[in-house]
């Protein structure tokens, strides 16, 4: 098992998803395409990432801490041998960033093996992690993840499917799973949606799972149809079959994963991603009517927004910095005196094109806005007359106890922080957020279909008052 133990070096202010989970049932070549589906979703997570198999007696496990092409190689690859495997790539929003936090997780209990990978948040996980702690159980990583695993040991006597279901009906919250056992895949995605999860079948007889149908396209999968929410589906020798959990009436489809997760090339909750911010930029121009010469995003975060907003606006798309991508997850670090490093390392303004010209940048979000206040001072350093911002959402107010790491409340700029006064920190000449309905248009869907608690406080699951003290003291957090 290798243990990639490099720094995490994340940019400061923005958010981050916890991560991306990939299975696939009836392939020769397991490993591997899973390694590629995890690559696919390496946006989701790169803390560490790991991949699970099963050949029907045995199952095999590799892990570590890194991006997915750093952890495997072909020798991992050959030993993972197997007709079904699931992986995981993470970024941590509960849980510490060290390895034994690495996924997917893997038990032996009772003769039965079981490796689980989650994507998602449980808002009541610390209270069952008290009550199973009362009742024995023993816990070998802060990963609210281990709590379904307990969950089920208590009810295995009644087979791994009722265990299962049983299990799935006591928590709450945010959850896309996978699971593995050594001869079959199981996927569950919680009764109010908020996490994407789809299925695919590749050469029409090996089902996949995955996070975002990216995965799919790469590993040339044929999407079949989202998982649905409060879907329970078995996969195995006998093919697919499903159970349902009781369902709400609503769903909570996470909107920030139009804004800024998803992958642009995937289609998730029905719609393609690249078009929807595409149309958030054509929104924003609707709201908005600013007289400048160029339009131009901090690649990669705003470069879909930004293409919407100089097609509906008519004023010139540029790419006046220049992202560079070459830039890995560890290097030297900066003196004190270098104290611009963070953001010069990566992105480098084109000064003649910059110089004497009135800016409009595209930005996906803003959180705590130090990031874009660097930036911005950057971009007045290069000679930029003017500098106004567009931002392809709503003010972020509230937090997200989902799976989404966002600050705590009074962290969050727009929290505490007037429109206008958001102007005068990031010292710009105006700025506008995306409204609500704008948003929802450019997505086509009312406000019943979306959890929008990170602009409206409005949260679809409830939750313990004091649930932001134990999202604090378990957080992996950095930026």
């Amino acid at each position: 098992m290798s243990n990639h133990s490099h720094p995490i070096i994340i940019p400061d202010g923005r958010p981050k998803e916890e991560c991306g989970i990939f299975a696939i049932y009836g392939h020769e070549d397991i490993a591997r395409l899973t390694y590629f589906g995890l690559y696919a979703l390496q946006h989701r997570g790169q803390e560490s990432a790991g991949i699970s198999v099963g050949d029907g007696r045995l199952m095999r496990h590799h892990k570590g801490m890194g991006l997915v092409s750093e952890i495997f190689n072909e020798d991992v690859l050959a030993s993972l041998k197997g007709h079904l495997g699931v992986g995981h790539v993470r970024y941590s929003t509960t849980g510490s960033s060290v390895l034994v936090n690495a996924q997917p997780f893997c038990i032996t209990h009772s003769g039965c093996s079981l490796a689980i990978a989650h994507n998602g948040n449980l808002v009541n996980a610390h209270d069952l992690k008290c009550e199973l702690e009362q009742r024995g159980s023993i816990f070998q990583t802060s990963m609210d993840s281990e709590v379904i695993v307990h969950l089920m040991a208590r009810q295995l006597v009644h087979g791994l499917e009722e265990a299962l279901i049983t299990s799935l009906s006591e928590i709450k919250g945010a959850y896309s799973l996978v699971m593995a056992t050594e001869n079959q895949i199981i996927g569950a995605r919680d009764p109010y949606g908020f996490r994407p999860m789809c299925l695919g079948l590749l050469d029409n007889n090996a089902y996949v799972i995955s996070s975002e149908t990216c995965a799919l396209d790469l590993i040339g999968a044929t999407y079949l149809r989202d998982v649905e929410p409060g879907e329970v589906v078995f996969i195995d020798d006998n093919g697919l079959r499903s159970r349902h959990l009781p369902s709400p009436d609503r769903t909570a489809f996470c909107i920030f994963e139009f804004i800024y997760f998803a992958r642009p090339d995937s289609d998730i909750f029905g719609q393609n991603v690249y078009m929807a911010r595409k149309r958030q930029g054509h929104e924003m121009s609707r709201e908005y009517q600013v007289d400048a010469d160029i339009v131009m995003p901090f690649p990669d975060s705003g470069n879909y927004a930004a293409l919407g907003f100089a097609e509906a606006s008519g004023i010139p798309l540029e790419m006046g910095v220049i992202r560079n991508h070459y830039v890995g997850r560890t290097f030297i670090e900066p003196t004190q005196a270098m104290r611009d490093f963070h953001v010069k390392v990566k992105l480098n303004p084109v000064r003649p094109l910059l110089r004497d010209r009135r800016l409009v940048i595209v930005e996906d979000s803003i959180v705590r806005g130090t990031t874009t206040r660097n930036r911005v001072k950057t971009l007045r350093e290069a000679g930029a007359q003017e500098v106004h911002m567009v931002v392809s959402c709503p003010p972020h107010r509230y937090p997200c106890y989902y799976g989404i790491d966002f600050p705590t409340r009074k962290e969050l700029l727009a929290a505490t922080h007037s429109v206008e006064e958001i102007k005068k920190f990031l010292r710009l000449d105006s700025i506008h957020y995306l409204s609500l309905k704008g948003l929802l248009r450019a997505i086509n869907m009312d406000t019943t279909g979306f959890c929008l608690a990170c602009f409206n406080g409005d949260y679809p699951v409830s939750f313990a008052d004091d649930l932001h003290k134990h999202c604090l003291e378990t957080s992996a957090s950095v930026d």
